[in-house]
Parts: C-alpha cells; sequence; structure tokens
C-alpha cells in the first residue's frame, strides 16, 4: 500500500507595546473604512461577524457561538480582518492569511495551489479544523474544499478544543473563515492585478438595496485568477462567483441565502514531495535542487475540482429577550487528480518517481439551530444558549498509484535527472489503492451559560453530547468495510475577572471528541480524545485601540495516529501531549499607525507509541518549536504625501524535526515582507513583495522524502477601484 501524494505530501513584540502604552497624548481613533468590505460593522452583519475596525477585533463567534466579546472567551482568539488581508496582499489562498498569527504554522509543505496547510498548537487542522461560518468543511483524502480569500470579511481563530461547541474539531483549534455578506449601504469594488510570476487576477464585490426596497438587500462577490506559477511548468486557472441575498421585513428578522460555485484547473507545482537531501541539506554532485525543478510530467499532470454550495442564516427575536438562530449550507464537489510525484533518490542524481491518480466526490450537508437569552437570577446575569447541530459528509474515494513510473525500460528507466530532466517518458497505468464510499453523519447538543457576577467575575460553562455513526464500505476488500457508532460527552469551564482596566486573567478547562474517517492497522479509526487545561491575560486598554493576550496551555490527545515500523499503514496506539505559551498583540495606534505581532513557543512530545516505544519523548515532524513575527504599517494622513502608506513584516520559523525519531533537523528561518500602497480619490495603487530578499529554505519536511520550499521573492502588484 502506498500513501497518496496529500499525506506525504514574541517578547520583543510586546516591549515594542509597552512603549506605545506610556505615549505621552492619546489621539482618539477616527473611523476606519475598511476597503471592499462594506463601511460599518452593523452592514448586514453583527460586530462579531462584520468588518474589522483596522487590525483591532472586538468581538467573535468562534470561542461561543454569540456575539461576544473577545476578552470573556475563556481560551485564545485572534482575528484577521479585511483591512489586514488587503494590507498583506492575500490574493490567493487563506493559509497566507494566518502567516502573522500566533500558535498557527501554516504552508508547511510550501506552495500547495489546491490545499491550505494549518497546523495549530502542533495539530494538524486540516481534516477536522477548517470552518465556513461557524459551520465545518470536513476533509478525507482528496475530499476539502477551498475557499478564496476574496469572498472573506474575517478569518477567526479559535485556540485548543472546540468539539464543546462544533462537534467534532481539531484537538489544536479550529480556523473559521466569515463570508462576507450584504452591506446595509451601496458598495461598488473591484480589482485587478498580477504577481512576478505572472499570475494576474481579478476580482469584483456589489451590494445595495434591491431595486427601492428598504427591506432587500444584495451582495455579488467574483473573482477569476490565473497563470504560471514560480516552479516550472506550474499553471492554474481558478475562479468564484457569491451571489447573497438579505431579506428584513422588520428590526427582529433577517433572513440571508447565499449561493457559491467556483473551480480550479491546473499543473500542479512540483514542491511539495523532494528528498531532504538535496533541500535542507546539500546532496553531493547536485548540492541544493533549484526551488523551480518540476519533478512530473507536465503533458501528463492534470488537477481540477468543481465545488459548489447554498446555505442559508436566519434570525428572530421573540418577545421576552429570546433569539433563535439558524444556518445551514450544502456542499458539492468533484476531484481529479493525475500527477508524477517524486520519491528519494534511484541514484546520485535522478529521483525514483510514482504514478497517482485520484478521482473523489463530496456531498456535505451542516445545519446549526440555536436559542439564546439574556436575563437575572438574584445577584448573577445569565446568558445561555442551546442548540442542536447536525453534519453528513459522504466521499466516493478513488485512488490509484504505481511505484516506479516507467519501468526500467530503453532508453529511459522512468527516474528524473534533477539537473537535466527528460520529460515525455512512458508511463504505466497506476493501480487500484483505494476504492471507497465512506458516510459520516453527526449529531450533537449543547448548552453555555455565561455567567456575569461579583463586580467583575465571568464564569463561562459548557456542556455537549454527540453521536456519530460512520458506514465505511471497501471496494477493493470487503473485510475492511464497517458500520460503527460512537458518542461522547465533551465539556468546558471558564473563570475570569474583568477590571475596569482592559485587563482580564482568565483559566479554562475542556474536553474534546473528534471522530475521524478511515481505518489503520487494527481497524476502524477511533475519535481523537483529551483534554485542554489553559491559563491567560487578555487586555483592551482604555487608553488606546488594542489588543493583547497571552497565554499558557497543556493539551493531552489519545488516539494519536502513529506508523507503524516496517508497514505502510498508521495506527491509533499512540497519546501527544502539546504545550507551550503564546503572546499576541494588535494595534491601532492611531490614524497612522497599525501594528500586529505574535510570538509561539510549542513544544510537542510522544507520551505512548506502543508499536514503536522509542519514540516516546520525541516530537511529531513538521511543528516548528516557536515562530514570531510583526508588522507595522504607516498611513500619511495628510500633507503632499497623504493617501501614502508603507508596511514592513517579519517572520521567523524556529526549527522542526523532519523524521519521526529526530534524527534530521529543518533549520530555522527568517523572512521579510514589504508594501507600498496610495489611495487618492477612491483608487488604490499597492504593490507587495512576500520574501523581499528571496530567502531560500524548506518550509518543513514529513519524512526525509517529503520537504517543500518556501515561496521565492514575490511581487504583487493591485488596482483597486470602489464608489
Amino acid at each position: 500500500m502506498i500513501f497518496k501524494a496529500k499525506l506525504l505530501a514574541g517578547v520583543a513584540i510586546f516591549g515594542v507595546s509597552a512603549t506605545f502604552a506610556v505615549a505621552q497624548d492619546v489621539t482618539e481613533l477616527k473611523p476606519v473604512v475598511i476597503q471592499g468590505a462594506g463601511n460599518s460593522a452593523a452592514d448586514g452583519a453583527s460586530e462579531a461577524t462584520g468588518p474589522v475596525k483596522g487590525y483591532v477585533a472586538k468581538k467573535s463567534t468562534a470561542g461561543s457561538k454569540t456575539d461576544t466579546p473577545i476578552n470573556e472567551i475563556p481560551q485564545s482568539v485572534s482575528v484577521v480582518g479585511r483591512q489586514e488581508l488587503d494590507d498583506r496582499a492575500v490574493v490567493n489562498k487563506v493559509d497566507e492569511a494566518l502567516r502573522y498569527t500566533a500558535g498557527v504554522a501554516t504552508q508547511t509543505f510550501g506552495t500547495d495551489p489546491d490545499t491550505d496547510w494549518f497546523y495549530i498548537r502542533g495539530f494538524d487542522a486540516g481534516q477536522s479544523g477548517i470552518y465556513l461560518d461557524g459551520l465545518n468543511l470536513f476533509s478525507y483524502g482528496f475530499g476539502n474544499f477551498q475557499i478564496d480569500p476574496f469572498m472573506l470579511e474575517r478569518v477567526d481563530v479559535l485556540k485548543g478544543p472546540a468539539s464543546v461547541l462544533y462537534g467534532g474539531a481539531n484537538a489544536g483549534g479550529i480556523i473559521d473563515m466569515i463570508r462576507k455578506r450584504p452591506t446595509d449601504d451601496p458598495l461598488y469594488y473591484t480589482e485587478i492585478g498580477i504577481n512576478s510570476n505572472g499570475n494576474a487576477f481579478t476580482g469584483f464585490d456589489v451590494s445595495d438595496k434591491v431595486g427601492s426596497s428598504d427591506t432587500m438587500t444584495y451582495r455579488l462577490t467574483g473573482k477569476i485568477a490565473g497563470g504560471d506559477g514560480y516552479t516550472d511548468y506550474t499553471h492554474d486557472l481558478r475562479g468564484f462567483v457569491m451571489p447573497q441575498l438579505t431579506i428584513s421585513p422588520d428590526d427582529t428578522t433577517s433572513l440571508t441565502v447565499w449561493a457559491y460555485a467556483g473551480g480550479l484547473d491546473q499543473v500542479h507545482t512540483g514542491n511539495g514531495f523532494l528528498p531532504y537531501e538535496g533541500t535542507v541539506v546539500d546532496r553531493p554532485g547536485i548540492g541544493k535542487i533549484s526551488r523551480r525543478f518540476f519533478p512530473g510530467e507536465p503533458d501528463l499532470d492534470t488537477g481540477r475540482y468543481d465545488q459548489q454550495m447554498i446555505g442559508y442564516e436566519f434570525e428572530h427575536e421573540f418577545e421576552g429577550g429570546w433569539k433563535y438562530s439558524s444556518n445551514a449550507r450544502y456542499g458539492h464537489l468533484d476531484k481529479y487528480e493525475y500527477l508524477v510525484y517524486p520519491s528519494l533518490y534511484a541514484s546520485q542524481t535522478e529521483l525514483q518517481r510514482l504514478n497517482f491518480e485520484g478521482d473523489t466526490g463530496v456531498n456535505t450537508l451542516a445545519w446549526d439551530n440555536r436559542i439564546e437569552n439574556t436575563f437575572d437570577l438574584g445577584a448573577t446575569e445569565h446568558k445561555v444558549m442551546v442548540g442542536v447541530d447536525y453534519r453528513l459528509y459522504r466521499i466516493d474515494n478513488v485512488q490509484n498509484s504505481v511505484f516506479g513510473a516507467g519501468f526500467p525500460a530503453q532508453p529511459y528507466n522512468g527516474n528524473l535527472d534533477v539537473l537535466n530532466p527528460i520529460y515525455g517518458q512512458p508511463q504505466p497505468t497506476p493501480g487500484a489503492l483505494y476504492s471507497e464510499d465512506v458516510t459520516m453523519n453527526q449529531l450533537g447538543v449543547y448548552a453555555q451559560d455565561q455567567i456575569h457576577f461579583g463586580d467583575g467575575w465571568l464564569a463561562t460553562l459548557n456542556g455537549r453530547y454527540d453521536y456519530v455513526n460512520t458506514d465505511f464500505t471497501d471496494r477493493l476488500d470487503a473485510t475492511k468495510s464497517f458500520d460503527k457508532s460512537d458518542g461522547a460527552w465533551s465539556g468546558r469551564a471558564g473563570l475570569a475577572y474583568e477590571f475596569d482596566n482592559g485587563l482580564t486573567p482568565y483559566v479554562s478547562a475542556a474536553t474534546f471528541f473528534n471522530p475521524l474517517v478511515g481505518r489503520g492497522g487494527h481497524g476502524p479509526l477511533k475519535p481523537e480524545e483529551g483534554e485542554q487545561y489553559e491559563a491567560g491575560i487578555k487586555y483592551e486598554p482604555t487608553f488606546m485601540d488594542a489588543s493583547f493576550t497571552a497565554s499558557v496551555f497543556h493539551i493531552n490527545k489519545r488516539n494519536n495516529s502513529v506508523s507503524i515500523p516496517v508497514a505502510p499503514w498508521t495506527d491509533q496506539l499512540g497519546e501527544v501531549e502539546s504545550k507551550g505559551f503564546e503572546l499576541e498583540a494588535k494595534v491601532n495606534i492611531d490614524d497612522n499607525w497599525k501594528l500586529l505581532g505574535a510570538f509561539a513557543a510549542t513544544d510537542v512530545t510522544v507520551t505512548q507509541n506502543d508499536p514503536n516505544p522509542s519514540l516516546i519523548g520525541k516530537t511529531p515532524y513538521v511543528v516548528p518549536d516557536y515562530t514570531a513575527s510583526m508588522w507595522v504599517d504607516y498611513t500619511v494622513t495628510n500633507g503632499p504625501l497623504e493617501g501614502l502608506s508603507l508596511g514592513a513584516g517579519v517572520r521567523h520559523k524556529g526549527r522542526s524535526w523532519a523524521d519521526e525519531a529526530n534524527t534530521l533537523r529543518v533549520p530555522e528561518s527568517t523572512v521579510f515582507d514589504a508594501a507600498i500602497r496610495y489611495e487618492k480619490e477612491n483608487w488604490t495603487a499597492s504593490l507587495n513583495v512576500a520574501n523581499l530578499f528571496d530567502k531560500e529554505y524548506v518550509e518543513a519536511c514529513r519524512t526525509n522524502g517529503a520537504c517543500g520550499y518556501g515561496d521565492a521573492r514575490t511581487f504583487t502588484f493591485k488596482l483597486a477601484k470602489k464608489w
């Protein structure tokens, strides 16, 4: 059996913030206009899902499912708003948005145009940690939906277990992508741009009343992009369109219906699955493999998907303060992959290769209903929420593969010389690897009580029960088929104290339950289970528009998937703990300056591994031991240069391991980014540079045969107009 390619595939910041805190005069911030995203937090959405003022978000739904101030959520929460996305030129993929977020490692295998990669607090969030508007976008195999950042208003990250709110969820945290919504005020926006690889894009975003109606507003958002990538032969064409309609007959009722259709057609990037020797370290006779090297077959390589979604959001407030909310989304995905990708060396300069083919169909449904109210009970104030949610995920997963593409044959043997690649070699027909039909149904009931008492104390109590059924049909081997059900309770308890000066220390404990799809060497995969303990301080100063968070955490995860020695599969006979601390600052200093900074130290350790006890005490590959970042943005607000903005950032990633035995290191790296913008009369021209000094580095390795380079220096120019 061969795994599919996708599976192979601080402190100084807060010192700077403290310096700002002793500024002599405090200037009241003026409202910041959010480019291309509506004009206020009230436009078509609550403050918890609407536009973020500058870089500082004050509310989120990610940690509570209700409009809750971030300092009242008993876990660490980070928010990247639309202005930050635009300032940093997040154009292509959502994983680019979280490069400056504490505790999140992104793009861990380098550039991968059809997949967003996220690790939160040391755990891969790709399968069960991705959400859109609070509804899970589950993934298995190649059955992953991909969202374009242009359709988003903000990206919220809840760190730590979230299953008490959302059911199955990644132990390290979740990423909740919040789409743009219809606005109360007219919005007309368009943009066009191109990067230094020759990949161009254009998008439009329009919102207004429907005719002369006072109760209906619409929004239509779309984009098309395409061109070359930075590796040889790589190119893509992608796009989406998203219409929405909001009907609000009165102040107590709102219904939004929306639809989405998107697609991608690509020749895969050549990066991501290269050997350790030749990328991280030199290989004799080669040195380093070029970042532009394409290891596949450009004339055969195919990657395409078509995905559609339709959904609604409904809210109604009853007399007595009760509020009912309901949202649902149906999604469909068709995805096809054919590629030749490299393995380890066959000779001094030649790579062995594999043929891979994947044909995937997915249907998914997510539905969430809840009621909430706020009332006094004695000397306490309660904000109570009760809900029920359901999700269905069905995948038809077919994968074919063959090792040694080309087979020994004259004049070629199927291998590829990294110094003198010869393409067009004859390829064998891939043999059957997987043929599965999997259906997962999950039903959960949950409750939450946020209790204010004692002139500053806040207690948060959550409870949830989930029932999940998985029907797994293996069409290649009926003995591996199964139908199983699981159920479990999860809970969270948090306690905080809100000082009048904006300081909120907190502690929390949470358990989690995360069902998985698939099977290991001993049978069906069991749900992951465990707990997290977290403590921290959140600070929103009364004298400036800023948000600071410092947190420490300890996560224990059981039923962790581990590799089986001399066997090409994984099993669940292990436990892992993740512990560390995180610092994050987001500051709108005044009309001119904005700042964000982050630092995270993460220690992930294997505490049990029955198949291979020698790995106990080791750190899983990919996860960096620490990350740090800072971004500063300055805008000229008067004088002859009014409208000019300058931005600069630095991202540092610590060391990680390339193998389970912890014998191969991926070194640390530091990358600089820069930006310049000019805005006048609703026109904006911007130029962003990622990896300003063209640092050549490896993002991470998953074994010694799957290493990925970080992006080369990339210039992105954009011209935008709003009216």
